[in-house]
Order: structure tokens, then C-alpha cells, then sequence
């Protein structure tokens, strides 16, 4: 059985690019060591935020040495190995393996649409292959469109032991508590709940999930790591506090994509991670005045 303890705020670390659209490793070391001091639980890369769906596949590799020789152990690192094809994801995965990181995120297969019985043999397939490493599951059919449903987490969770936890980044909190409900009784194994929405991080924890993989912790990680630390300790009011202070950058996602708005928020507090890769780079000059409205008004709170 593969044993990992799985908790907190987990980071889905940006990739920094060069104008060349290039990596650089120099800042992501810098990143790596801003989001651990700050007091994350977990590195990501290679996740959406991460752009892994826009890097090549040496770029992949390369990002997960750098990681893991920045990390130095000091906290889990979760590389994102998902593919369209299961063989593409068996490669991936086992390069990762090799690297040393300590679990894997696999996203659902995209692009083409997937039953049910597709989506169990595929993740089948991948744990069989990576049999000694962790495997946490990752749902967010808006980006794939293809959905886990409760039913075949639980599947695979009783018949893969290293598959041993789920992301959920539906944003539908009834789905994210069916997957808490059915697997929180499964005989002899621990299977861990993650909020892959920043808005219900609180809401997992209350729930029983064991925290969240959080896109904003890039901008603000003390803030996240503290809605789960804050909790740990029995101060609800205040990791509710903490929870409620990301809502106004949260509303800046409605101007683009998501990931492109995090990595601007993250230049504009001074840290050199460039431009997401074209073409995902645009928002209008009334988004950016509103990004950088937030982060002033934010500052002034004390928030980082």
C-alpha cells in the first residue's frame, strides 16, 4: 500500500517564461523558495496555472529537475503528468518517477470525449505502470470535458492502491462532498479530498477534504496557507476571514483566462515570471487597471 500524508495548500506553481518565451530556471528557483518560506504545503508544477498543457515535453522534464532540486525535500512536490493518451501519460509519469518527485497529478484525458469505463481503464493503466508512486486524481471537465464522476473515483480508489486521493476544480461543491462521502469509509485506505476552487478551500476542510490546490496561493501564499493552518488550529472566524480576503482578486478572473491573470498579478507584485505563452496573454486595459486596483487596495490590508 503506498503510504503518503496529503494536506494544506498546495501551490500549482507558474512557469516563469523569458520574453523568448523560454524558462527561467532562475526565477523559478526564486519562486520555489518565495512560495516555502511563505508557508505553502505543496509545490505543483506542471499544472494548469503551470501552462503544462503549452510546454514541450523536454520543457516538462526540465521544470521537474529544477523543482525538486530547489525543494530539497522540504515539502511534497506533485508533478502534472496527464496526457490525451494513456501511453503519452505512462511516459510522463514515469520520467517524473525517475526525477524524484513524490506524487503525481493526472488531469482526464481532453480534447476527446471519454466514457466512464475509458476514463477507470486509463487511470488503471497509468497506476499499473507507476505502481510505488502516489497518484492523485484531477476533475475539471470545464478545461477537458470530460468529468470523474463520484462512482468511478470510488472504482478506482478501491482497486488502485497508489491512486489515493482527488482535485476537484468543478466548482460544483456537491460533486467535490460525493467524492469525500464515497471514499471516506474505504477499508484500510485514506483517500484525500482536494478543493481545486480557491473560493471553497474553507468549505473542504469543514467537509472533511484535506485542503486544496490553490492557483492564487502564486499571488497571495501566506493568505491560503493560512485559511488551512487557521483552521487546523480551531480559529474558524479567522481562516473564514482569510477565505473571504481572496474574493475581490477572485473577481478579476471574469477579464481572461484565469492562469493569464494570475501571472500578471504575480509580475505585478514584482517578480519576473513573464507572460503566459501566446496566445494567452490578453486583457483589456480595464481588467489590468482592475488587477492592479486589487493588489493596491490588498497591499494596503497587509496582505501577501
Amino acid at each position: 500500500m503506498v503510504k503518503m500524508k496529503i494536506y494544506g495548500i498546495i501551490t500549482p506553481i507558474v512557469t516563469p517564461m523569458k520574453p523568448d518565451e523560454s524558462i527561467n530556471e532562475e526565477e523559478l528557483r526564486r519562486q520555489v523558495e518565495r512560495l516555502i518560506v511563505s508557508g505553502i504545503h505543496g509545490l505543483f508544477p506542471l499544472g494548469t496555472n503551470g501552462e503544462g498543457f503549452c510546454l514541450r515535453e523536454m520543457e516538462k522534464e526540465r521544470i521537474i529537475e529544477v523543482v525538486v532540486e530547489q525543494v530539497k525535500g522540504r515539502v511534497p512536490v506533485f508533478a502534472g503528468t496527464g496526457c490525451i493518451s494513456t501511453q503519452d501519460t505512462i511516459r510522463l509519469s514515469k520520467m517524473a518517477l525517475k526525477k524524484g518527485v513524490d506524487a503525481l497529478s493526472v488531469i482526464t484525458p481532453y480534447f476527446a470525449k471519454a466514457s466512464q469505463e475509458e476514463l477507470y481503464k486509463h487511470y488503471m493503466d497509468v497506476a499499473f505502470a507507476v505502481p510505488d508512486m502516489p497518484i492523485i486524481l484531477y476533475n475539471i471537465p470545464m478545461r477537458t470535458g470530460n468529468s470523474l464522476l463520484p462512482e468511478t473515483v470510488v472504482r478506482l480508489a478501491e482497486n488502485a492502491p497508489n491512486i489515493v486521493g482527488v482535485k476537484d476544480s468543478s466548482g460544483d461543491f456537491n460533486n467535490l462532498l460525493a467524492y469525500y462521502t464515497q471514499t471516506r469509509n474505504l477499508l484500510g485506505k485514506e483517500f484525500y479530498v482536494l478543493s481545486g476552487s480557491d473560493s471553497l478551500i474553507l468549505s473542504t476542510l469543514i467537509a472533511g477534504g484535506a485542503g486544496g490546490v490553490a492557483g492564487c496561493s502564486n499571488v497571495y501564499p501566506r493568505v491560503l496557507s493560512s485559511i488551512y493552518e487557521l483552521f487546523k488550529q480551531g480559529k474558524l472566524d479567522e481562516s473564514r476571514a482569510a477565505q473571504e480576503s481572496i474574493a475581490s482578486f477572485r473577481e478579476c478572473f471574469k477579464y481572461g483566462n484565469p492562469n493569464t491573470i494570475v501571472k500578471i498579478a504575480v509580475r505585478l507584485l514584482g517578480h519576473d515570471v513573464g507572460e503566459c505563452r501566446k496566445p494567452f496573454v490578453d486583457v483589456s486595459a480595464e481588467g489590468m487597471n482592475k488587477i492592479k486596483q486589487v493588489l493596491a487596495e490588498n497591499k494596503k490590508r497587509g496582505m501577501d
